[in-house]
């Protein structure tokens, strides 16, 4: 008799994909909702019926895959920060900072008056603060959006991501000091990872392009080239149980800032970037477990009130110094909602370094499983209003 488990392992993943697909064009279409929420929703659901989704024994390959698909979205996100914009109205770089740090003492606050003080209220703090680009990106792509509004929220999301990498990185490796009692397990989990994924990315930043211009192909399209390069890096990060996501952005930036042009059909990767993005947020729904949302849920929504208030209130108390009016610098903030994917990217990097806080911090399971159903849509309702969105359809 046919030993059908492995081969309904092996077929689970490929199925939740394709249904996640259909889902997203059919509730796309008759609602105008961002696909994404739907594919989070699907791999939730699927989960949650206990279908197989997620099984241990390729558990290790659809990580592996996950990353990837992040990798490309996070290079492409990086590519699109320009730090010279930054340095010349540096009116937005001060609203990133303070509504960084205005998010991670608020939020600290909240959850410590549930009685999550100390390491895990610092740990959920830290991860509070970061807006996941693969949201934000993905909305803009797929609206074809562009303006004031657009623009500031991609580099708002880009100093939220390095504020909340760096911090999460030196709170895991306290925990581990304190876990561990060692000295040098705390500062390879958390100062070592940063500058050797950091390291990563600049070296592939400088490496690729030299290569592509040695080859003589740099001028046409190196999508090809690029997504390989970035698969490679992110498959390095994670076998070396370095931090893939920061490895991804130092790339991205980088091969902006040494003006590597890349045409308009870079934008998600093409066909490949397409199928990889529905695999990563069924991903992301599938790893929320239901146990861990509903105990966790009060703590969320404390979590939530206190992260909205503070992205609001830092994106447009300095609206108007920046160069624009009161009322884009709320949109700015109300755009920078989603976290989902930046928060499981974090946590799957923890995960391979043998530390697992999902247990530790249930109150992540429910406002993660929120922000990846209303995260999109707050940033396409942000757009809309904001009078940036497109109305063709892909």
């Amino acid at each position: 008799m046919i030993d059908l488990l492995p081969l309904s392992a092996d077929f689970v993943w490929p199925l939740a994909v394709a249904l996640a697909w259909v889902l997203g064009e059919i509730v796309h279409r008759g609602t105008n909702l961002p696909r994404i929420s739907i594919y989070s929703l699907t791999g939730m659901f699927l989960s949650y019926a206990q279908v197989g989704l997620l099984p241990r024994p390729s558990e290790s390959s659809v990580v592996l895959i996950a990353n990837m698909a992040f990798g490309l979205i996070l290079f492409e996100f990086a590519y699109r920060i320009n730090l010279r914009w930054l340095r010349t109205n540096w009116w937005i770089a001060a609203s990133g900072v303070v509504e960084s740090v205005m998010t991670f003492v608020l939020v600290y606050a909240a959850v410590s008056y549930f009685g999550m003080n100390g390491l895990p209220g610092l740990l959920l703090a830290a991860l509070a603060v970061s807006t996941s680009p693969a949201e934000v990106l993905r909305v803009v792509n797929e609206q074809r959006s562009s303006g004031q509004v657009t623009e500031r929220v991609l580099h708002m999301t880009a100093l939220n991501c390095f504020f909340a990498v760096f911090a999460f990185n030196l709170i895991v490796g306290l925990w581990s000091f304190q876990s561990s009692g060692s000295l040098w397990n705390a500062v390879s989990n958390s100062l070592l990872v940063l500058l050797v994924s950091g390291a990563l990315g600049v070296a592939f930043g400088y490496a690729v392009p030299g290569l592509l211009r040695k080859l003589g192909v740099l001028g046409r399209d190196a999508t090809l080239a690029f997504a390989i390069a970035v698969i490679l890096l992110a498959s390095l990060a994670q076998a070396f149980k370095m931090s893939a996501i920061l490895a991804t952005l130092s790339f991205g930036f980088v091969v902006r800032h040494r003006r590597v042009t890349l045409g308009q059909a870079q934008r998600n990767f093409g066909i490949l970037g397409e199928l990889l993005t529905v695999l990563l947020f069924v991903f992301i729904g599938a790893t929320l477990a239901w146990p861990r949302i509903v105990s966790g849920v009060h703590v969320a929504l404390a979590l939530l009130g206190a992260r909205f208030v503070s992205k609001l209130f830092g994106a447009t108390v300095f609206a108007r110094f920046s160069g624009t009016t009161w009322r884009k610098g709320l949109l700015t903030g109300l755009a920078m909602s989603p976290m989902s994917v930046l928060v499981m990217g974090l946590l799957v990097q923890t995960r391979s370094m043998g530390v697992d806080l999902m247990d530790q911090l249930a109150p992540l399971a429910a406002a993660t499983l929120l922000l990846a159903v209303i995260g999109p849509m707050l940033t396409l309702l942000a757009l809309r209003f904001a009078g940036e969105t497109s109305e063709i359809e892909e």
